[in-house]
């Protein structure tokens, strides 16, 4: 049996390797997404177009303005003298954001009554503007600590000290990076696994294996490994590139992070096999791989948390094993998360694993007979 299943593994990594398209699948895309993803996916926002309309002209309203130009977040691309020249600039798009300074600013200040700032934001993009203005909101605030620690601090009477845990200097290329891990996993696993039985189909060596002595499990099985292989190896060089290359820490065991790999490649696999056990033609196989993908990560909560989503869609998610992986890659890559308490990560994907096997070897079975 074991000779059996051995030589069909050889047969598809022969089958997979020897065709230049397979190759290209397999290896180049894996490694442009990663790159893409790691480097262009992120929430940070860097050289922010600010213009500034400065109608104070005092000695407070230019060191809030310095400290604008002084951070990394932002880059002054115009300074207004007009009110009519804020409309055009935002709606041409030339600058994301636009700092007011009346007036009576530094008067203002220097006789201890408020001083209100004006912030206009381009909020085409939500997300963007809202990012932006917290950029604006620390930097003011730092403003007003500096004067009233210049003041024997006696105007603001609370200080607000944030420190974040798992991420101390809040990169979100440490969230993504890591997320990436799962879905480029998936992907690889997917489309190998996807197009195994409908390549035989499409070529017409299906038949050829119906006449050998093995047993429909054995071809299951002899199917599923080199994708297993595949995605494992896979799984193992994003991790390396992850945390030799894009520096984001890994606290928790590789014990705990290969265990939930391994599930989610049982998973991965077993849904594989149950498209390509599905499909006639390479063509349907792959179609039916990207009909899975899209949906499993979006629902995974890779860009989006799963509970700010309705409440029918949460428990969908609960059917996604992508959803559990994410939880294990972020929980051991930030957070060190011990193996006992991934537990109630492991159990579902297993299930979902072993539930898929036996799916795909019941349409393996009712459609070779």
């Amino acid at each position: 049996m074991l000779s059996r299943i051995l030589s069909l593994m050889k047969k598809e990594f022969l089958a997979l390797f020897q065709d230049k398209k397979s190759r290209f699948v397999v290896i180049v895309p894996p490694i442009m997404q990663l790159m893409v993803f790691g480097y262009a996916a992120t929430f940070d926002l860097n050289r922010i177009p600010l213009a500034v309309y400065d109608e104070d002209g005092g000695p407070q309203a230019r060191q809030l303005i310095a400290r604008l130009d002084g951070s990394r977040n932002f880059e002054e691309v115009a300074r207004l003298t007009d009110e009519g020249q804020i409309a055009p600039l935002i709606d041409s798009r030339r600058a994301l954001l636009l700092l007011h300074i009346g007036p009576q600013f530094s008067r203002n200040l220097a006789r201890g009554v408020p001083a209100p700032v004006q912030v206009i934001v381009d909020g085409r993009n939500s997300n963007t503007a809202m990012i932006a203005l917290n950029y604006v909101r620390s930097i003011v605030t730092e403003f007003n600590e500096s004067r009233s620690a210049g003041a024997g601090g006696a105007r603001i009477p609370a200080r607000l000290v944030i420190r974040a845990w798992f991420n101390p200097n809040l990169e979100s290329r440490w969230f993504i990076v890591s997320g990436i891990v799962g879905l480029l996993t998936l992907v690889v696993t997917m489309l190998v696994t996807a197009l195994s039985v409908a390549r035989e189909r499409e070529q017409g060596t299906f038949d050829q294996l119906l006449v050998t002595p093995m047993r429909p499990v054995e071809i299951l099985v002899g199917k599923a490994l080199p994708g297993f292989i595949i995605g494992l190896l896979e799984a193992s060089v994003i991790i390396l590139a992850a945390v030799l290359w894009f520096r984001v820490p890994l606290v928790g065991s590789l014990v705990s992070l290969y265990t939930g790999v391994l599930l989610f490649l049982l998973s991965a696999i077993g849904v594989g096999l149950m498209i390509s056990s599905l499909s006639v033609t390479q063509q349907q196989g792959m179609l039916g791989a990207f009909l899975f993908l899209v949906p499993s990560v979006i629902l995974s909560g890779f860009a989006t948390p799963i509970a700010n989503m309705p409440q029918i869609v949460q428990d969908i998610t609960l059917l996604n094993p992508l959803r559990y992986f994410m939880v294990v890659l972020r929980g051991v890559f930030l957070e060190g998360t011990p193996f006992h308490l991934l537990l109630n990560q492991f159990w579902p994907m297993a299930l979902i694993g072993v539930t898929a096997l036996a799916v795909a070897g019941w349409l393996f079975r009712h459609r070779m007979y």
